[in-house]
């Protein structure tokens, strides 16, 4: 049952904003993020005697580039960064290490609005909200329950795909967290218990003794709990004279994300309403009100396909009903609007190079 003290999650999130801007839906190639993270996973490996052209292997910036704030990349650029730290480096606690390197003055004015929170529990409403403007390569989720607090996380579903990333990003996004509330709670915070969905190796991990809690491995999600008394302090940096001012700010922020990944994130956020029985790209245009050639066109100019942006959607719902439910294939491959599993599962070998069973098994 929820703590009665608390407002429910729905309205802490209409308080953020009285015109909370609808997340934009971006995809893994779009360049439209700032290079923050890798900036700072940039930094780590340089430090360890790493050549800045090996960590930045595939990825389309040069070392100069890194720390430019007009530099933008993609999600998919900043996972091929890490796969390039797990290549170079024999760091065990690499992930970790480059999470808690970022602090909150790394996020401009994301991070300036979470420290203008007036309270803790809206701060955690705000973090989750916007979330997109992180350069996001793993869902967040805040909840509160009987005098506990969790973040759970859930790594971008084409990290599924590969365990040692999977296991890389949400050890990295477990470091950012914990920097993030020392920032705005205190150097003194630490959370009561980490779970992590995944079995212990050897590679890397979490350090225990930084963290100042128990971990567990092979649990059903990861998350971080805490003790909900650590929302109940006073948030001395926040400001209920700035927070409206900043809210707005990350409003339009969010509308300039969404300005830059243009028509195909309309194109997204339609195909989601109805993944199992999409509409065809004539229904679409139709809806947006544009011509069936202007709107390939546009795409085009984009470098993307309607096809290639449904398989996109698909494959990352696909990757997270196989990750996290024990839906059979023919439930997944219905959900996803394919006639039978057969279908389903060469689309998700053309995808993947992988069958569903080995995910699974993973």
């Amino acid at each position: 049952m929820r703590d009665s003290r608390q407002p429910g999650k729905s309205s802490a999130l209409r308080s953020i904003s009285n015109n909370a801007k609808e997340r934009p839906i971006v995809g893994l190639s779009e360049r439209v993020y700032e290079s923050t993270k890798l900036a700072a996973l940039f930094d780590i490996l340089v430090d360890q005697g790493c050549p800045a052209g090996d960590i930045l292997r595939n990825v389309n910036l040069t070392g100069d580039e890194v720390h430019s704030p007009k530099s933008r990349i993609s999600l998919a650029e900043l996972m091929t960064a890490c796969e390039n730290a797990i290549r170079l480096s024999t760091d065990p606690h690499l992930p970790y290490r480059i999470g808690t390197s970022i602090h909150i003055s790394a996020y401009g004015m994301y991070g300036f609005a979470i420290l203008c929170c007036p309270d803790f529990r809206k701060a955690m409403a705000f973090a989750e909200f916007y979330h997109a403007l992180a350069a996001p390569l793993a869902a967040i989720e805040f909840t509160e329950e009987e005098g506990f607090a969790r973040w759970v996380i859930e790594p971008n579903a084409r990290a599924a795909v590969d365990p040692q990333i999977y296991r890389f990003i949400t050890e990295m996004q477990i470091g950012i967290h914990l920097s993030l509330m020392r920032d705005i709670m205190g150097a003194a915070f630490a959370p009561d218990q980490i779970s992590l969905a995944y079995p212990e190796a050897h590679d890397f991990g979490l350090p225990a003794d930084q963290i100042g809690c128990r971990i567990s491995f092979a649990s059903r999600t990861n998350q971080i709990m805490f003790r909900s008394a650590w929302l109940d302090q006073a948030a001395n940096l926040g400001n209920k004279t700035t927070y409206p001012a900043v809210v707005a700010l990350c409003d339009d922020l969010l509308d300039d994300l969404k300005s830059r990944i243009g028509i195909a994130g309309e194109i997204r956020a339609l195909l989601l309403r109805n993944i199992t029985n999409p509409p065809t790209l004539a229904a679409i245009a139709k809806l947006l009100e544009v011509s069936d050639r202007s709107l390939r066109r546009q795409l085009r100019e984009q470098g993307i396909s309607f096809r290639g942006l449904l398989d996109e959607l698909r494959m990352q719902i696909a990757l997270k009903y196989l990750r996290t439910t024990r839906l059979a294939n023919e439930d997944i491959a219905l959900a996803l609007g394919f006639s039978d599993a057969t279908n389903f599962r060469r689309a998700f070998r053309r995808w993947t190079n992988k069958s569903p069973s080995e995910i699974r098994t993973k």
